[in-house]
């Protein structure tokens, strides 16, 4: 058994944008293709107020959250500052043209953010 799931081809995730990866019961992650066609992989969940990454706008190696603008880092998932906090990334595996996510992140990471919670109460 591989530890390595398919997620899509890399030309199913729009240049500059996302493809979100359902997790029953969990934060769905978000799956990012900026215009380099390098592709990154985040818990679809701002660490500000929990906006929708996937829904942010991509440029270079990072995402503006769409509630707030926050930068968040593609590679890492920090904010940038002077904003600050992270949200979880994911390990991303390309195998040709196919883009993979960890099995196990899949199901260890993440699992704490629920979805009507704030990832840093109290966070201005």
């Amino acid at each position: 058994m591989s530890d390595w799931k398919t997620i899509c081809k890399v030309d199913d995730i729009p240049v500059l944008g996302s493809r979100r990866v359902a997790r029953q019961g969990h934060t769905d992650v978000a799956v990012f293709r900026n215009a380099e066609n390098k592709v990154f992989a985040l818990l679809d969940r701002c660490p500000h107020k929990g906006g929708p990454l996937s829904q942010g706008i991509v440029f270079g190696e990072s995402v503006a959250c769409p509630l707030h603008n926050w930068t968040i880092g593609l590679a890492d998932g920090c904010a940038r500052a002077p904003d600050v906090g992270c949200t979880q990334a994911f390990t991303v595996h390309l195998d040709g043209d196919q883009v993979q996510l960890s099995l196990n992140e899949l199901r260890t990471l993440g699992l704490g953010a629920h979805l009507d919670a704030p990832a840093n109460a109290g966070a201005a």
